[in-house]
């Protein structure tokens, strides 16, 4: 279908390439990287290009449906579910040739009554409070595990909570968890994938790296934290743009948009652009966000509508309908001022901008 909303993102698959192989060096070459694509590649699409995913022998995701869409567009590798699936979705895992992770006795034994051969990774709760074994129960586990002859472990993980903003708690994490790494090699042996960085993780415990990593948002160019680009090279992948639609000159005291919640002290040159918080734009945004206009600052007046919202452009020069308007452009407003005008951080932002905004893939740098 040919794109007519001036509304879209662009998504550079270069960048994106670049800042794999920035990881790949940072994390050293005996380490396999497992890119997460999970919530449609943090909304960039990416999980929809074959040709960038299938690169890897490994791909993780939250949930079976979006393994089984990835599996449906020609990915062939390996795919890992996160998060404990439900035993609903069994049968798609079986169909689909889906790995998944594990912390609950009842999946098993559903997952071993199939007879149906199956890989499973088992999820270490160690800190996360949210999914995972506890690690005292890892004997246990695995020995229950290994009664279904259809079910092989191929993996062990953990989930690193505040790996970003609490040195010794993750310290006591990845204690917890080197504990059930070797309790659970002492009965499997050789373990194909050890995992428990993510970005945060990759970034500030790289000694901890096991045999395998997550990356997540890094790969997307965006920071996990402050002070991110301190530690690597990153290019930043996505750019949120619209055009000007409308331009109008009112008078000193005409109020802009819904609940008139912005009136003009001044003549003033409003402009009007499709993207609204059905999109994806906070609405939390209304009179105090900015926009990029010809590289310039334009500040949103009135209240963010559903579909669109206005800019002051008044001392913008030779602006004009058709104009490209950036909401994040990775340099004279970037998608982490975006995210904390919003009360909120960019992972939030950059995933839940809606299916309403195409995605165009380029492939500039």
């Amino acid at each position: 279908m040919t794109i007519t909303r001036p509304t879209i993102m662009e998504v550079d698959l270069k960048a994106f390439e670049y800042n794999i192989e920035q990881i790949k060096k940072f994390v050293g070459k005996d380490i396999e990287l497992m890119p997460v694509i999970k919530a449609n590649a943090y909304g960039t699409y990416i999980n929809k290009v074959n040709e960038a995913i299938s690169k890897f022998n490994i791909v993780a995701v939250a949930t079976v449906d979006e393994a089984v869409e990835i599996r449906l567009q020609g990915y062939e590798n390996e795919i890992l579910v996160l998060n404990q699936p439900y035993v609903d979705e069994i049968e798609k895992i079986i169909k689909y040739n889906i790995t998944v992770g594990v912390s609950s006795n009842d999946f098993i034994e559903k997952l071993g009554e199939t007879n149906e051969k199956v890989s499973i990774h088992v999820e270490i709760g160690t800190g996360m409070g949210r999914t995972g074994i506890n690690p005292n129960r890892v004997e246990e586990y695995i020995n229950k595990i290994n009664r279904y002859k259809n079910i092989k472990i191929e993996g062990i993980y953990t989930h690193l909570s505040s790996a970003d903003s609490d040195k010794e708690y993750t310290k006591k994490q990845l204690e917890y968890f080197e504990i059930s790494v070797k309790k659970a090699k002492e009965i499997l042996g050789n373990i194909k994938y050890i995992h428990c960085n993510a970005s945060n993780g990759i970034l500030n415990f790289p000694e901890n790296c096991y045999n395998l990593v997550r990356p997540g948002i890094i790969m997307y160019g965006y920071e996990s934290f402050d002070g991110v680009k301190e530690k690597i090279d990153l290019k930043p992948v996505c750019k949120l743009k619209s055009r000007i639609t409308l331009l109008k000159e009112v008078e000193k005291g005409t109020s802009i948009g819904y609940a008139r919640s912005f009136i003009t002290d001044k003549k003033t040159k409003v402009a009007t652009i499709p993207i609204g918080y059905a999109d994806g734009l906070r609405r939390m945004l209304s009179n105090k966000g900015f926009v990029v206009i010809k590289g310039q600052k334009a500040r949103i007046i009135g209240n963010i509508c559903m579909d669109g919202f206005m800019a002051d452009v008044t001392e913008i020069e030779d602006v004009s309908i058709g104009d490209e308007v950036y909401i994040w452009d990775n340099e004279i407003i970037t998608l982490e001022e975006v995210a904390k005008l919003s009360n909120t951080i960019n992972y939030e932002i950059m995933s839940t901008i809606s299916y309403r905004v195409p995605r165009v893939f380029k492939n500039t740098l």
